[in-house]
């Protein structure tokens, strides 16, 4: 077991440094690191580039979470394994994901803070209770006018996918770390509400897009 998690861990660490904002990048010419709120996340890029910019990177971090997890449920065969064992497995290679996505090394290991990620990694897990988290994440956005707040009660149902369907101490213990570093990457974004300085979700519709896309 110890080498399939090698294994999860490496693979899944650069399929999570591959990030949508090089895409938006490439059509933009705009490095979304560079301005904002200065990370390579589908929310800057909503902020720096308009929504629809935010829509393609979201897309693309997402479809890496979901395809990592999806595909070592798809291309390996986990009937050997104990359920608890194969849940641990899925939910290391999606840590995995978020990992690669938040500290890219060729980033200096500062990127985004991997909500897409995680949004794609939930829905591989339990399409479910992910699509409740991704409903939950854009209504609580909307009506506080934060998307950092909907991020955190995505969170919860990260924890709730972690406590039911899943079998064993790891998912939990996975998730509070993740959710730790989410907390982590996120102060700046707290910091500001308080301030009173954090781009607003309505904000960022308002925003008219970059022609090229």
């Amino acid at each position: 077991m110890v080498i399939w998690i090698l294994l999860l861990l490496i693979t899944g660490y650069f399929i999570g440094c591959c990030h949508g904002s090089l895409v938006a990048q490439a059509v933009s010419g705009v490095n979304i690191k560079n301005s904002g709120v200065k990370n390579s996340g589908a929310s800057n890029a909503a902020i720096v580039l308009g929504w629809k910019y935010g829509l393609l990177v979201a897309f693309i971090d997402v479809s890496k979470g979901f395809a990592v997890v999806a595909g070592l449920r798809l291309l390996v065969d986990l009937g050997s394994f104990s359920t608890a064992t194969i849940w641990t497995l899925l939910f290391v290679a999606g840590a995995a994901v978020i990992v690669g996505h938040n500290f890219p090394f060729y980033m200096n290991f500062d990127g985004g803070k991997g909500t897409a990620s995680v949004i794609g990694v939930m829905i591989a897990l339990d399409w479910k209770l992910g699509l409740l988290g991704l409903l939950l994440l854009i209504v609580v956005s909307l009506v506080t006018n934060y998307l950092v707040i909907g991020v955190f009660v995505l969170y919860a149902v990260y924890f709730v996918i972690a406590f039911i369907p899943a079998v064993g101490l790891w998912p939990l213990l996975i998730a509070l770390v993740l959710f730790t570093m989410a907390l982590w990457k996120h102060r700046e974004n707290i910091i500001r509400i308080k301030n009173g300085s954090e781009p607003t979700v309505s904000s960022v519709f308002r925003k008219k897009p970059t022609p090229s896309i």
